[in-house]
């Protein structure tokens, strides 16, 4: 298998990931730097930022031939013209769950999605690829097996084989992780590059 390093603080990230990418040959770790400072462009592009991260991070992988992946995601809210965005993280840090729910607090318009942005370096080549999950922010938080904003986002119900899909009403942070990856933006993304690899794959061996 192709060592391919995740660079995340995030251990639900490389679960993930590990689902998604393993089945397709790649032994999926985590890289972690003791000392590295990302230091985040400050723009509203998820892309740029994921970018920049892999271009911060390529010079810590253990040997230059394995692969390297960064993910970027961040909660979009309608109602505050996309806020917090790529500053999910600081926001989630500075403000958490509550601060979100205060923000709509009494709202009844409540859409909003998750984005995300995975990067992928392999080969010298930059593989970019995006999921989104549209749904709503709940009026409380519940459960605890998510992570960031997972606890207050309930997630649209979606078609797969022609078959509705739903978490009941559940947010990310309630229900296992099997049904989650169905709707996870993440794992849209993961796909997304699941899908990049492969015609990369087959053009290269043509």
């Amino acid at each position: 298998m192709r060592t391919l390093w995740f660079m995340t603080g995030n251990v639900g990230k490389v679960r993930e990931a590990k689902h998604a990418l393993e089945p397709l040959g790649y032994n999926v770790r985590q890289l972690t730097v003791d000392g590295l400072e990302i230091v985040e462009p400050q723009c509203d592009d998820l892309e740029i930022v994921a970018r920049s991260k892999l271009e911060q991070a390529r010079p810590y992988l253990p040997n230059p031939n394995d692969a390297l992946m960064v993910e970027d995601a961040g909660l979009f809210i309608d109602k505050s013209n996309g806020f917090p965005g790529v500053y999910s993280a600081y926001v989630l840090e500075t403000l958490g769950c509550d601060g979100i729910l205060n923000l709509l607090e009494g709202e009844n318009e409540r859409g909003a999605q998750f984005e995300a942005v995975a990067a992928f370096l392999l080969d010298g080549k930059i593989h970019v690829s995006r999921g989104v999950c549209r749904g709503v922010i709940a009026s409380s938080a519940s459960g605890e097996d998510g992570f960031g904003f997972d606890p207050i986002f309930v997630p649209d119900n979606i078609e797969i084989d022609g078959k509705t899909t739903t978490t009941n009403g559940l947010t990310f942070a309630d229900v296992d992780m099997r049904l989650k990856e169905q709707f996870s933006h993440r794992r849209k993304a993961l796909d997304g590059l699941i899908k990049l690899l492969s015609s990369s794959e087959t053009a290269s061996s043509s």
